[in-house]
């Protein structure tokens, strides 16, 4: 008997959008809220919806080699595309939704225009956006646009994490990104804490 296709993000909430007038329409979503060490890193793009990379999905559902072919592909199909982030420090100064968010409104700003709405993953809107926007729980799931913001984001932050783990050997970043896998604990705990490690975070903060 064969399986059913696993369905993946759709272009509905595109359609939807432009249909209420929208012309310019940017998904956005963010990589890195539950690592300990290294940046939050968003992106947003507005797709051409005449030339669209095949396979988008969420990035997490996607290998790694997937992951960076499409993102090639985005880039070089999107209407507008890009990438931005909020930094260690940041995220223990503000806590890591409103640095998430600050990563958001930073990716908005370098599209270079203004989009009509952005649609955002998650369930809350970020302040000082600058546009209208809907959240849509699970959006990387359910919609093209924030599924292709997801493997810009995701891809970004996981080369960022191999050019800090090439600064700070040993606590396996090439592999982990920075989350909180057994093998990175017991790094943090037998070389120490880094200038790109959370503080913020309980097991960091626990530490010091």
């Amino acid at each position: 008997m064969s399986q059913r296709p696993i369905p993946g993000p759709t272009t509905d909430f595109e359609r939807r959008a432009r249909k209420a007038g929208h012309r310019v329409i940017a998904g956005v979503d963010e990589a890195g809220r539950g690592p300990l060490a290294g940046p939050v890193v968003a992106a947003a793009v507005v797709l051409n919806t005449r030339r669209m990379p095949r396979g988008l999905n969420d990035s997490k559902k996607l290998t790694a080699g997937r992951r960076e072919a499409l993102a090639h592909e985005i880039r070089e199909m999107a209407v507008a595309w890009s990438v931005a982030s909020a930094t260690v420090a940041e995220i223990d100064r503000l806590n890591i939704l409103q640095a998430s968010h600050l990563a958001m409104v930073r990716a908005i700003g370098g599209l270079g225009q203004v989009p009509s709405v952005a649609l955002i993953d998650g369930n809350l809107v970020p302040k000082a956006l600058g546009c209208p926007a809907e959240a849509i729980v699970k959006g990387d799931a359910l919609s093209v646009s924030i599924a292709a913001a997801s493997i810009l984001a995701k891809t970004a932050r996981d080369a960022m994490m191999v050019d800090l783990a090439q600064q700070c050997p040993g606590y396996g970043w090439v592999k982990n990104a920075g989350y909180p896998t057994k093998g990175h604990i017991a790094a943090i705990q037998a070389l120490g804490i880094t200038p790109h490690h959370r503080r913020s975070f309980a097991p960091i903060r626990n530490m010091l």
